[in-house]
């Protein structure tokens, strides 16, 4: 055994910092991309964001570099590889083009009790605006306005404050109280006195420590908190589940006092916290615009509102490349010039990437486009990765925080990845998942009886009937996903709304 030297030779595959920063800039969303190139900008003083208005029929920049891929080969609306400080205008770079606004729905969503909510308008004029960019009130600081008028002592509004600042955005008091009363050296007794002053605040319910406690506050505002009502709050899992005939043996009433009880408890507010302002959401901002075109068409543009316009100011680098004198000065504008042109290549390579996958995804999806979510069909990232001779992780990359706005609504990209359900007919096309929950779905909204209730061995028979092969099993995963009760509670359902 001895040191020696071998030579060998072999392939092996490099990703680059610069590659890795491509992936990278792929799967970042419109708002992840535009806070990245907002960072870029400040680091590189060759970089500039270009703001000027974009109209669709004008010219595309003039250019003073003769780089092929620059402006000719590059969406305008993405990036310009040149800035000459001159006035002009930008092409769209769209796939499509087409007027009109596309109306995007929102589908879905859990209902909630509280009346928190006001009614909206979009015909709405200066009131509406104000009204709109006036902050609301956090119900931390409505209830911080009450404690300062409450006549408590210093001690009293030191644990007052520790009690408010535990509630949650529903107005419950989520924290221990044997916790706050240690941590404030006081007996766990004053805790709880201070915190039943508060239970006396507005909106009544708030800092309750659970549901049945919130309703029951609000019943006792109303003078409704007899014993029959305490033990409909003692048996709320009867309730949510229907049991009629418990409940009615728990709380020793008959079927119409029971009905007037549960009609008033719906009435009741089981978040009073959420009539109070909090961080607005932020609206979806589709990348993708999906609209029908003449002949059946469907055509496909980016949304240029989402791509940051990148310019490289190349006089600016003349005039600084001109002036370096030390090495070190020439090797900062070289790298400076190196990483303003990558991303601005990156930026168009992107926005060709995002519109080439959502093209193949509407064509394979055109069915649902056209006659809704039964026409949906199994599709997976192979499918499209093989159609237009890209890799799986790239489509998956771009798929990721990506949305298509279509005539039915705004999706995320991977809502039309669905796994397959085969056909009962031998050689027939398999269904997607996605349409076979749909079909269940109507299937339990058309019960309107207890002997139209179906159970899920019967949705696997009527399934099977329309060419469907489906366990049983998978019809109750679906249904649960869909939080659609059992065939039982949906009889005591029906049967309680008689």
């Amino acid at each position: 055994m001895g040191p020696r030297l071998e030579l060998r030779q072999g392939q092996s595959l490099v990703i680059t910092p610069q590659l890795q920063q491509a992936i990278k800039l792929l799967q970042l969303s419109n708002i992840e991309l535009e806070a990245y190139v907002e960072a870029e900008i400040e680091r590189n003083p060759l970089l500039q964001k270009d703001e000027r208005d974009a109209e669709p029929e004008a010219e595309a920049v003039k250019a003073e570099s003769t780089d092929d891929w620059s402006v000719d080969n590059a969406p305008d609306s993405v990036a310009a590889a040149e800035f000459d400080g001159g006035e002009g205008d930008a092409s769209p770079g769209e796939r499509a083009t087409g007027d009109g606004d596309l109306g995007a729905q929102q589908a879905g969503g859990a209902v909630d009790w509280s009346k928190a909510g006001k009614g909206g308008s979009f015909e709405g004029g200066e009131d509406d605006l104000e009204g709109r960019l006036t902050r609301a009130k956090t119900l931390s600081e409505h209830l911080h306005d009450q404690l300062a008028v409450a006549g408590l002592n210093d001690a009293e509004r030191a644990v007052a404050a520790q009690l408010i600042d535990a509630a949650d955005e529903g107005g419950y008091m989520r924290a221990d109280l044997w916790e706050i009363a240690e941590r404030l050296g006081c007996e766990l007794g004053f805790v709880e006195g201070v915190l039943t002053v508060l239970h006396g605040f507005e909106p009544t319910g708030v800092l309750a420590r659970d549901v049945r406690e919130c309703l029951a506050l609000q019943l006792k505002e109303r003078d409704r908190l007899d014993p029959a009502m305490a033990a409909l709050l003692d048996n709320l899992e009867l309730l949510a589940r229907r049991d009629m005939n418990a409940l009615r043996r728990a709380c020793g009433v008959d079927d119409e006092d029971l009905r007037d009880m549960i009609a008033e408890l719906k009435s009741l507010t089981p978040r009073p916290g959420a009539a109070f302002g909090g961080e607005p959401s932020a609206p979806v901002v589709p990348d993708v615009f999906v609209r029908e075109g003449l002949g059946g068409l469907w055509l496909v543009e980016l949304n240029t509102d989402t791509l940051p316009r990148v310019l490289v100011d190349q006089r600016y680098h003349a005039r600084v490349a001109g002036g370096a004198r030390t090495d070190q000065e020439k090797t900062f504008v070289s790298d400076c010039l190196a990483t303003a042109n990558w991303l601005v290549k990156s930026l168009d390579q992107r926005a060709k990437t995002i519109l080439k996958v959502a093209s193949e995804i509407v064509r394979q999806q055109d069915g649902f486009l056209a006659y809704g979510v039964e026409h949906l069909r199994p599709l997976n990232l192979k499918t499209v990765a093989d159609a237009i001779g890209m890799h799986e992780s790239t489509v998956s990359r771009v798929t990721s925080n990506k949305y298509l706005a279509t005539p039915r609504g705004v999706y995320e990209m991977k809502f039309f990845f669905t796994s397959s359900i085969a056909s009962t007919s031998a050689g027939a096309e398999a269904h997607s998942a996605e349409s076979v929950r749909h079909k269940i779905k109507q299937l339990i909204e058309a019960e309107r009886s207890e002997t139209e209730v179906h159970s899920d061995d019967h949705i696997v028979d009527i399934l099977k009937e329309a060419g469907v092969d489906i366990a049983r099993r998978t019809v109750a995963k679906y249904r649960e996903a869909m939080r659609i009760p059992s065939s039982v509670e949906r009889r005591r359902m029906l049967r309680a709304s008689v």
